[in-house]
């Protein structure tokens, strides 16, 4: 369910008016949500794509799908920094699907207010893959889908904002109005929770006849 307006940081109701004028063919509106969005969404790619010279291609591409749709965004359904990180996860997973390679993450983060910030993805690190990798083998999203509902809703909500729409831990914390410490905790869990789950949902796939 989204967030009402209300309940908005100053930072969401500002990219939803530019997208608002983009949508109307502001062209400096656009450029406005450009300057302002860009980096984070340069982040949501590089977490998917790590050859930097590829994402940032694939950065125009969402670019480009942004000012043909934004006329289409709904601030009902969705905050504007969540539908923008949609497009472009959507984009860099796209890619990914055309090069025949798999998934790989790195830390975008370079500044926080935190002086302990770290990447959503740093807890959980290892050689072995982690749960994009695995998804990105599993026969369907079905598995994910199935993993996901074994969280708490805190759970739920906390990864679905930092490992689908690309948000750091701290702006996790702001959108759920959670200590951040909390928020840290909840996402750690779920990765591991889900990590898990989705090593047991491939083995069962490559278990199957034919796999």
């Amino acid at each position: 369910m989204a967030t009402p307006q209300s309940d908005w940081t100053e930072r969401s109701l500002e990219l939803s008016k530019l997208l608002a004028r983009a949508g109307l063919g502001d062209r400096a509106a656009f450029a406005t949500l450009y300057e302002r969005t860009s980096s984070h969404l340069l982040g949501v790619v590089l977490r998917i794509q790590r050859d930097r010279a590829q994402a940032e291609d694939i950065l125009q591409e969402v670019y480009v799908n942004v000012w043909r749709a934004a006329q289409s965004f709904d601030a009902a359904q969705s905050q504007p920094l969540t539908w923008l990180s949609s497009i472009a996860r959507n984009r860099a997973i796209d890619s990914l699907r055309r090069t025949q390679t798999q998934p790989q993450f790195r830390s975008t983060i370079t500044s926080s207010t935190d002086e302990e910030e770290t990447d959503v993805y740093d807890t959980v690190a290892d050689s072995a893959p982690g749960p994009l990798d695995l998804l990105s083998r599993a026969s369907d999203a079905r598995a994910l889908s199935s993993c996901m509902q074994a969280l708490s809703a805190q759970q739920r909500q906390s990864v679905a904002l930092a490992f689908f729409d690309g948000l750091s831990h701290a702006e996790v914390a702001e959108q759920m109005r959670q200590p951040l410490g909390t928020v840290k905790s909840w996402v750690r869990r779920a990765l591991m929770s889900l990590k898990s789950c989705l090593e047991s949902a491939v083995q069962r796939d490559e278990q199957q006849p034919g796999a």
